[in-house]
C-alpha cells in the first residue's frame, strides 16, 4: 500500500508562515479534489451518455453546502495553525494536539468539510459519479488515512489524544463541545 510519515513543523516556524502555507495547501488540495476530479468524472459521464440529475433547489443547495463546507474547512485549518502550530498535511503536521475552534466537536472536521464540499459539486452538477467519488474518498480516508494519522497522535500526544478520541466521534459531531480535564 503506502505509507504516510508524519512530521511536526519546526518550532520556529512563524505563525503567519503557518496560515500562508495552509492556504495554499488549500489552493491545491481544493483544486484537485474539487475542481480536476470532479470535471474527469463529469467528462466520463457525457462520454458514457450518463445524464445528469436535476430537481428543484439542487444548484442553490450545492452552492449552500460547498460554502458551509468550505467555511468548515477553512476554520479548521486556521485553528490547525493558531493552536497546532502546524499544518494538515502530515510532513508538516501539528506540533499540538487541537482539541479547540471545530476539533471541539468532531474529530477530523477537515475531512468532513471536503466530503461536504465534494457532495456539493457532485450536487450542483447532477453527477452521480462525483457523488460515488465523494463515497469512495470517505471510506478510503476512514480505513486507510485515519488509523494511522490516529496512530501517530496517540505516539505524539499519549493520553490526552485517547482521552479526546474517546469524548469525541470522528464522524458525528458532539452537541456540546470538548473541554481538557485536568
Amino acid at each position: 500500500m503506502f505509507k504516510i510519515t508524519f512530521r511536526p513543523t519546526r518550532a520556529e516556524t512563524p505563525l503567519w508562515w503557518l496560515l500562508l502555507k495552509i492556504v495554499l495547501q488549500t489552493v491545491v488540495f481544493w483544486t484537485l479534489f474539487l475542481l480536476v476530479l470532479p470535471a474527469g468524472l463529469i467528462w466520463l459521464e457525457g462520454v458514457l451518455g450518463w445524464p445528469a440529475f436535476r430537481f428543484d433547489g439542487q444548484r442553490v443547495l450545492g452552492v449552500i453546502l460547498f460554502v458551509l463546507g468550505g467555511s468548515l474547512g477553512l476554520t479548521s485549518g486556521a485553528t490547525m495553525g493558531i493552536y497546532g502550530r502546524g499544518t494538515p498535511v502530515p510532513f508538516d503536521t501539528a506540533r499540538q494536539l487541537v482539541v479547540a475552534g471545530p476539533y471541539r466537536f468532531v474529530r477530523n472536521p477537515m475531512a468532513i468539510a471536503g466530503l461536504v464540499q465534494g457532495a456539493a459539486v457532485g450536487l450542483y452538477f447532477g453527477s452521480g459519479l462525483v457523488l460515488a467519488y465523494v463515497v469512495v474518498g470517505m471510506v478510503l480516508w476512514n480505513i486507510c488515512v485515519r488509523p494511522v494519522e490516529e496512530q501517530d497522535l496517540e505516539k505524539r500526544f499519549g493520553e490526552a489524544f485517547v482521552a479526546y478520541r474517546r469524548e469525541v466521534r470522528c464522524w458525528v459531531p458532539r452537541w456540546k463541545g470538548y473541554r481538557v480535564v485536568e
